[in-house]
């Protein structure tokens, strides 16, 4: 009984790594990684977006979200294992699909070939990724330093002052709205191309893409709107 378990689990793990090791394979694992990372965007932005309306909420929230074990010891190593996973494949696809290119495009034709957010997808990534490592230096390093590096106590009313304060600065409010510029280019052909990777090509397709298109205009909207708000309001 347990050889034959093993043996599943091998052949299951094996599967797995020729699945990843082949091309539809890693666009496959990178669309599901990308849509993972969407549901979080959404889920971040809805408590962010709260604090527009009311300071005790948002703080009661992000208390909760910050003291959960099930979110801090279980959802947060999750994260952070798809969002260098998905990056890290984007990375891999690209520098694939460069050296499968036998013959390069004899004359730049700009759009006419392919639009220009697919063909730098690796860019706007890049970026968005440098503003996730800003990101995670305003937010996760103080965090991870306030709670088990100096060990302080809890003080469910600190998050909010905390978030507005990083909206003092003009020059980090910039690179913000830059940075939500270019994860929304990212979005926009991203998101609906993680279905048709995954093989999604139905009747409810146009409707998908018009959702992924007005998603990736929204959600980065509403992120710039939150960080005009709060840099606003500390004026």
């Amino acid at each position: 009984m347990l050889l034959r378990v093993y043996a599943l689990i091998l052949l299951y793990k094996l599967n797995t790594m020729s699945l990843i090791s082949s091309t539809i394979g890693r666009k496959v694992a990178m669309a599901l990684s990308g849509l993972f990372l969407v549901v979080f965007l959404t889920q971040h932005f809805t408590i962010n977006f709260i604090s527009v309306f009311s300071e005790d909420t948002f703080n009661e929230i992000s208390h909760f979200m910050g003291n959960n074990p099930l979110v801090q010891f279980l959802l947060q190593p999750i994260l952070i294992f798809g969002v260098i996973f998905h990056f890290l494949m984007g990375f891999i696809l690209e520098m694939q699909n460069r050296k499968s290119r036998a013959v390069q495009y004899s004359m730049y034709k700009g759009g006419a070939n392919a639009p220009w957010v697919s063909r730098n997808m690796i860019w706007s990534g890049a970026v968005v990724l440098s503003f996730l490592g800003l990101h995670f230096y305003d937010f996760w390093f103080p965090e991870m330093n306030y709670k088990y590096l100096e060990v302080l106590p809890l003080d469910p009313n600190r998050y909010y002052e905390e978030m507005t304060h990083k909206f003092h600065d003009h020059l980090r409010v910039i690179l913000y709205i830059v940075s939500f510029g270019f994860l929304a280019l990212h979005l926009y052909h991203g998101f609906a191309s993680s279905f048709q990777s995954m093989g999604v090509n139905n009747k409810y397709s146009p409707s998908i893409k018009k959702f992924a298109i007005s998603f990736s205009v929204v959600i980065p909207l509403g992120f710039i709107f939150i960080a005009l708000f709060h840099h606003i309001n500390s004026l």
